[in-house]
């Protein structure tokens, strides 16, 4: 479908393109059209009640809008040896700032868990689970080719996936839609971001600088500037951080979590549920234990509800270098990232052989 992207010097970034503001202009008391307007409100505010009175006994009024019934919330209990894991955890993350309310953002994380989950229905049917793949697959080259963090990653694949679910979108659009969402990314966790131009050449010019800026207007529109969501990679690092992880489990991990965005499947468990199922998939193939002496329960999960998650990861991973789409694993092959795509430890797990045998666990 498309070639990985080819070697172009960096270009400097454009400025932030922002939408006129139309406001009203401000008027004195002194102002007869102030007071005119006053009157005017007064009057309304007075027929809308006589309206509403009369309006209630005329057949087939609209009757006003109740409230949607909220999903359901995962409420973290308070616990004196939770808040102290969690604060002593982001003091070690150099979020000293951030320590006095650890457990506020933390439980807010996983009150809002259920809003971020997909079904499969939800997205479009002209994009298959194929292309969806080959796409992440590109934009998994073209970030690490303009070196990126990994947050910026993530809440590419997410505006995709939420873009995906809030409506329809033609097949040879996709790329243009990968490439929009990886520069609005960009410019919510990235202190610059790459040139549109730059970006445009990526994709090997088959695309306009207005076409992609056009792409952005409609992700913007169609999501509601709503661009944060509690990332996975947020709860891993944090998790990982409380139960003392070694740096070989938590790239182990993020290289499973990585591995569930190419199956779709995946797309319908919450993030923190994503998060869990890595960091406990890695510690069981690389056979690390966490201490549980005195650590507090930090998710509301059930095993099961887990090891969901471990049947598509363990598919991912055994398949490897074999794949056709090996962004992710040549990714996690580099010294960067300790080569962990590459570590015997899962060819010789019998556990990954296992969840491919029972899908069920």
């Amino acid at each position: 479908m498309w070639s990985g992207p080819g070697k172009h010097g960096g270009a400097r970034p454009a400025p932030l393109e922002r939408a006129g503001e139309k406001r009203e202009p401000l008027k004195s008391k002194n102002n007869e059209g102030l007071g005119s307007d006053t009157r005017a409100r007064k009057k309304k505010v007075q027929g809308s009640s006589h309206e509403k009175e009369a309006g209630s006994e005329k057949p087939g009024a609209i009757c006003p809008r109740t409230p949607a019934e909220p999903p359901v919330q995962r409420a973290m209990p308070v616990s004196e040896s939770l808040v102290k894991e969690l604060s002593q955890a982001l003091l070690r993350m150099d979020m000293g700032l951030e320590q006095e309310y650890a457990y506020d953002i933390f439980s807010s994380m996983m009150q809002k868990q259920p809003r971020y989950t997909f079904r499969g229905p939800e997205l479009p049917r002209s994009v298959t689970a194929e292309m969806r793949a080959l796409t992440l697959d590109w934009l998994v080259q073209v970030h690490e080719y303009l070196n990126l963090a990994d947050d910026t990653l993530h809440l590419t694949v997410y505006l995709m996936n939420a873009y995906l679910k809030a409506g329809k979108v033609q097949v040879s659009r996709l790329q243009l839609l990968g490439i929009a969402c990886l520069f609005l990314a960009c410019k919510v966790e990235e202190s610059t971001f790459p040139d549109p131009a730059q970006l445009c050449f990526l994709t090997e010019d088959s695309f306009a600088r207005r076409e992609l800026l056009r792409m952005e207007r409609k992700v913007l529109a169609r999501l509601q500037f709503e661009l944060h969501y509690p990332s996975p990679l947020h709860l891993l690092r944090l998790l990982a951080e409380v139960g003392r992880c070694p740096a070989e489990v938590r790239h182990l991990a993020m290289y499973f979590l990585e591995l569930s965005w190419m199956e779709v499947d995946c797309l319908c468990f919450e993030p923190a549920q994503l998060a869990l199922a890595a960091l406990w998939l890695a510690q069981r193939v690389l056979g690390w234990q966490a201490p549980q002496e005195g650590s507090p329960k930090l998710h509301l999960y059930s095993e099961s509800e887990l090891l969901r998650v471990h049947p598509p990861m363990a598919k991912a991973a055994l398949q490897g270098a074999s794949s056709s789409l090996r962004a992710i694993f040549c990714k996690y092959s580099r010294p960067q990232k300790l080569c962990i795509s590459t570590s015997p430890a899962i060819a010789a797990s019998d556990y990954l052989s296992r969840c491919l045998q029972s899908p069920a666990l």
